[in-house]
């Protein structure tokens, strides 16, 4: 029988913020070909590289490949596609230069519609999907601080787990990333959105609140059950089966954070916009077309819209004012 020889991929990571250098720090410090596209200040990546910190682990990459333009870097075999779904117009522009004729994109963005959006401008035969089941916060540039190791659940967009999605699940896998393939992409995505939504959500509406604060609170922590049953009967009004007790389950590994800030409150607090309508937007309107009743993801959807709005226009005024 012939031995599977292990891939050597080129890897580009586009988007380094909290997730894209966790994971690309991760393949980088064991010894994967990792490209960061880094188009801001890098004065302390240069410096210092690239830190993990947690309780189970601390590591470094002290040099870091960068460059500013993906022309710079080129052609490559896996894009690793983290940035925030609301700059997925960018990509029209950043991803030509990394392709080749094989090259594959995994998105390891948050909601529904990036699986979709790569697949129209650049194929459905190179999309797989990333699900992230880890909570980061970036601390500084270079460094990343992460609640636990978490794990890495990847699927193909168009079908089944190809033999291609074991060779990407096996990079992650040697590299120290607890990672498995799905069967189902949209389904999983419908079991995570079970959490962002209300977890997301109401850290921001409930006036700022980490994950424990809102399980404390016993109005925010009914309301938090509430969504996600709404999810829950959204995903299966869809054929996307998920049990009831996912909403518990996630309850669970929650209370286990301790006060953690969700990634969209710390977009909120710095003045970056909102995955709106990739984690809220979309899967209302699914709901919706299949006829599921979701009164309070709608409130929720209504809410948020307007904070962002009104924070983009105070921006804006700020802005013209100097």
């Amino acid at each position: 029988m012939a031995k599977h020889v292990l891939p050597n991929f080129r890897i580009a990571v586009v988007g380094s913020g909290a997730i894209g250098c966790y994971y690309g720090a991760k393949l980088a410090y064991y010894g994967r070909d990792v490209h960061f596209l880094m188009r801001g200040d890098v004065t302390e990546i240069r410096r210092f590289g690239i830190r993990v910190r947690s309780k189970g682990e601390n590591l470094r990459v002290a040099q870091v490949n960068h460059q500013a333009s993906t022309e710079q870097i080129g052609p490559c075999d896996l894009v690793i596609v983290a940035l925030k779904a609301t700059s997925n117009s960018d990509l029209t522009k950043l991803i030509p230069p990394l392709l080749h004729e094989k090259t594959m994109l995994l998105t390891l963005q948050n909601g529904f519609g990036n699986e979709e959006f790569l697949a129209e401008h650049f194929g459905a035969e190179r999309v797989l999907g990333g699900l992230c089941f880890v909570c980061l916060n970036r601390i500084s540039r270079g460094v990343i601080e992460s609640y636990g190791h978490g794990r890495l659940a990847i699927g193909e967009y168009s079908e089944g787990p190809q033999p291609r999605t074991h060779d990407v699940i096996w990079e992650f896998k040697r590299c120290g990333v607890v990672c498995s393939a799905v069967e189902n992409l949209t389904l999983e995505r419908w079991r995570k959105l079970v959490w962002n939504i209300p977890f997301n959500g109401l850290s921001i509406t409930a006036g700022g609140v980490d994950t424990a604060a809102i399980l404390a609170d016993e109005d925010l922590r009914a309301l938090t059950l509430a969504l996600m049953e709404e999810v829950i009967g959204a995903a299966n009004k869809c054929g996307f089966p998920l049990a009831s007790h996912t909403a518990l389950e996630q309850i669970g590994r929650t209370k286990s954070l301790g006060a953690y800030k969700p990634s969209t409150l710390i977009d909120f607090q710095a003045g970056r916009p909102l995955e709106i309508e990739a984690i809220w937007g979309e899967p209302l309107r699914r709901a919706k077309a299949a006829g599921a009743s979701t009164p309070r993801l709608e409130k929720l959807y209504a809410e948020l819209k307007a904070l962002d709005l009104a924070q983009r226009n105070e921006l804006a005024a700020v802005t013209a004012n100097l």
